[in-house]
């Protein structure tokens, strides 16, 4: 789920094709008592390493991730390197510095995974391969940086990169309200850290960033946020793609557009006992449940100064599709949704289609009732909150993300945090427009292959933000909202291909030579340190 399993799936079909099938994924097994949907498990393949593995103690199985290009993976359990975490982290702190001291929540789970990973690549690397094959073991966030130093000690060999999809600390700052970027100068990372909670985090972050063999991020917005924050300026940016293969076309994507549009509308109706037909407009957000640094604040307030100005032309049916703290489906929802008629009254709370555990503390709940929306038939505008991870299994859409944004129109993303923005990137690779901000990886990526501020008629609209101007923000959302609500059909089509346009300058045969770079760098210093220490 989220940015970087986007990274990783997309570009494997790519990786696969330059190494020749020469790469192997290393995921931890979640799913050891019921069958994983994207796994499957192939006992032929490296079967001997697989018998060698368990004789040495490791509970692996390998497979085929079942996405494009299907590579190699192979799937540990991690549990049982729990017993040994207080000597890991001693390790760590004796070796490279590591301070897992103030560690908590998610910390030893993702570090215990990482030590195993690494254990994996240690085992096969000594059963497999010799000291003349060329090898990069490349970890991905601080979650798997343990993992990374242990290779870096007990197998100098092999070479090392170490890829930031957003520093601890960075975020941590933006999500706290502080102004990030116009003192990011003045912040020192560790003392930060220390003001606000993330100690271990940061620690094995900034370890894992000066002790690889190349420290990597994904846009030059995040480079700059590395080089204050965590001391050491990236070697190299990893600039995100994607892959066409994800993307229907022709009659597919046409039918497919429809079908989304169909379930959007019956799911609206059983919602709000509003009509809505196909010349309403579909704007929507989505992604991590940030409120300020996904702009999710800009999004609500922008969408509802939308619905007294006065200046709609058109219905808009705004979703929010950003994953909460469901509880369950709403039954009186789906009771609705098994009938197939069109309602003229709409449920209690009909701008939510699941419920929450928290839902009178959820900020996107308590904005709408405070703003008083409350999507009567009349309203021409309508926001619906769909808090639920969309991957077809949620019991009232029943569609995937992807199969929902094809039917959208219009997609808001005006992040304050955004290292890169993979949202925006799968709106525009499906044919819709989209709103982000220069604050982002991919709005400076916009605006760069333009040369110039990227507008909404080019398929993407980067709108100016920095630490100070939330007002001019939100009136610049909804001025492009109200405007594209505007535009005849013929505008917005054209549209659509400049956005898809744009969407192919992003594919990964584009980018992928940005990661052969720093596969180049990271084999280099490993060859330097291994001459180094022979002689």
């Amino acid at each position: 789920m989220g940015g970087i399993y986007t990274v990783l799936s997309t570009h494997a079909k790519t990786l696969c094709e330059l190494t020749d099938d020469q790469m192997m994924f290393i995921g931890p097994d979640l799913w050891q008592e019921t069958p994983n949907p994207l796994f499957d498990e192939d006992y032929s393949l490296l079967m001997e390493w697989q018998d060698h593995a368990a004789q040495m103690g490791l509970n692996i199985r390998v497979g085929r991730w079942d996405i494009p290009g299907r590579p190699i993976v192979t799937l540990v359990d991690f549990r049982p390197y729990y017993a040994q975490k207080d000597q890991l982290y001693g390790d760590a702190w004796n070796d490279f510095g590591v301070d897992s001291l103030h560690a908590y929540g998610d910390y030893d789970e993702a570090s215990m995974f990482s030590y195993a990973a690494a254990l994996v690549a240690e085992n096969y690397y000594h059963f497999a391969l010799e000291h003349t094959n060329r090898v990069v073991y490349h970890a991905h966030e601080w979650m798997t940086g343990l993992g990374a130093l242990y290779i870096r000690k007990h197998l100098p060999q092999i070479a090392t990169v170490f890829t930031t999809h957003a520093t601890t600390i960075g975020r941590s700052i933006a999500g706290n309200g502080k102004p990030l970027y116009q003192y990011l100068w003045a912040y020192n990372g560790t003392q930060m850290s220390q003001e606000l909670n993330v100690e271990s985090k940061h620690s094995i972050e900034r370890q894992t960033a000066h002790n690889v063999d190349c420290f990597t991020t994904v846009s030059d917005v995040t480079a700059r946020e590395c080089e204050e924050l965590l001391d050491r300026r990236p070697d190299a940016v990893l600039v995100n793609g994607f892959e066409n293969d994800f993307v229907p076309r022709g009659a597919s994507f046409t039918a497919r557009r429809r079908a989304a549009r169909k379930r959007i509308f019956e799911v609206a109706n059983a919602l709000t006992g509003a009509h809505f037909d196909d010349d309403t407009l579909i704007v929507s957000t989505s992604g991590r449940y940030e409120y300020k640094n996904k702009g999710l604040d800009i999004c609500l307030d922008a969408l509802s100064r939308c619905l007294p100005s006065g200046a709609l032309t058109r219905q808009i049916l705004a979703l929010i599709e950003v994953p909460a703290w469901v509880f369950a489906p709403r039954l009186d929802l789906q009771q609705r949704l098994t009938v197939p008629q069109e309602y003229t009254t709409g449920l209690l709370t009909p701008f939510l289609t699941h419920w929450l555990h928290n839902e009178d503390q959820d900020r996107v709940c308590t904005f709408l009732r405070e703003h008083g929306i409350n999507n009567q038939p009349e309203d021409r505008l309508k926001i619906i909150f769909v808090p639920c991870y969309l991957d077809g299994r949620d019991g009232i859409l029943n569609l995937s993300y992807y199969d929902l944004l094809v039917g959208h129109d219009l997609a808001l993303y005006p992040s304050y945090y955004e290292p890169w923005g993979y949202t925006p990137l799968e709106a525009v690779a499906f044919h819709v427009p989209c709103v982000t901000t220069s604050l982002s990886g991919f709005g400076m990526w916009a605006n760069k292959v333009k040369g110039a501020a990227s507008q909404i008629e080019d398929g993407v609209a980067v709108v100016e933000r920095d630490d100070y101007n939330y007002e001019q923000v939100v009136e610049s959302v909804m001025q492009t909202v109200l405007n594209f609500a505007s535009l005849e059909k013929k505008q917005v089509t054209d549209i659509r291909r400049r956005a898809s346009q744009l969407a192919s300058k992003a594919l990964w045969e584009h980018f992928i030579d940005n990661y052969l770079e720093a596969y180049t760098i990271a084999l280099r210093h490993a060859a330097e340190r291994q001459t180094g220490a022979a002689n």
